[in-house]
C-alpha cells in the first residue's frame, strides 16, 4: 500500500532540498552583481528584488550580511576556479585563456572590494577566506602560466602570486575615479609578458 502524501513521497524532500539550493544560487548571483554595482552594503532589498525572492529567503539562507558577503566570496572564487581549465579547454591559444582567466580574476576583485569591511569584526573568518582564496586560486593561475610558456606565447619566470597581486594592486582605487581604468594597466602588463619571439 503506498501513501499519496508528501511526507511517504521521498522524492518530496529531494525537490525541496533542490528548490532550496536553486534559491541559494539565485540569491549569490543576485548579491554579486549588486555588490558590484553598489559595494557589498547593497540593500538587502534590492538584492532581493535582483533574485526575485523574498527578503525572508535571503535571511534564511544568510542569517548576517557577512553570512551573505562570506557566501558570495566563496561562490565567486568557484566560479573563477572552474573557470581555469574549461577556459584552457576551450582556447586554442594558452594565451588566451590565461587573458580571459584574468579578465574573471578582475570582475572577481571588483566584488571583493568591501569584503574586509564587511568583515571586520571577524577576522578570523577573513583570515580564513584569503586562505581559501589563496589556496583555491594560486593553482589555476599556475596552471594558466604554464601553459602559456610551454606554448611558447609568454616568457617564463613569472610567479602565480606575484601576478594575483600584481593585477589586485593595480585594482585599488578604481571605485572612486573614474580617470582611472586598471584593466588598460593590466593589459600593458600582460603585453609585458609576452616572449618577443611569440607570434
Amino acid at each position: 500500500m503506498t501513501s499519496d502524501s508528501p511526507a511517504g513521497d521521498p522524492a518530496a524532500p529531494r525537490s525541496k532540498r533542490v528548490d532550496a539550493q536553486r534559491n541559494r544560487q539565485t540569491v549569490l548571483t543576485a548579491a554579486a552583481e549588486a555588490f558590484v554595482a553598489a559595494g557589498v552594503d547593497a540593500p538587502i532589498r534590492q538584492i532581493a528584488a535582483r533574485a526575485g525572492v523574498g527578503m525572508g529567503t535571503i535571511y534564511r539562507h544568510f542569517p548576517t550580511r557577512a553570512d551573505l558577503v562570506t557566501a558570495v566570496y566563496r561562490h565567486q572564487i568557484e566560479a573563477c576556479a572552474e573557470a581555469g581549465p574549461a577556459l584552457l579547454a576551450g582556447h586554442d591559444s594558452a594565451y588566451d585563456a590565461l587573458r580571459e582567466w584574468i579578465d574573471l580574476f578582475v570582475d572577481f576583485l571588483v566584488t571583493k572590494h568591501g569584503l574586509a569591511d564587511a568583515l571586520q569584526s571577524d577576522s578570523d573568518r577573513f583570515a580564513a577566506l584569503h586562505t581559501y582564496f589563496l589556496d583555491r586560486l594560486m593553482p589555476v593561475c599556475a596552471e594558466l602560466l604554464d601553459a602559456a610558456v610551454d606554448s611558447g606565447a609568454i616568457r617564463p619566470g613569472t610567479q602565480p602570486y606575484e601576478l594575483m597581486r600584481g593585477i589586485g594592486n593595480l585594482c585599488i582605487g578604481r571605485d572612486n575615479d573614474p580617470r582611472y581604468d586598471p584593466r588598460r594597466l593590466i593589459d600593458l602588463l600582460l603585453r609585458g609578458l609576452r616572449d618577443p619571439g611569440a607570434g
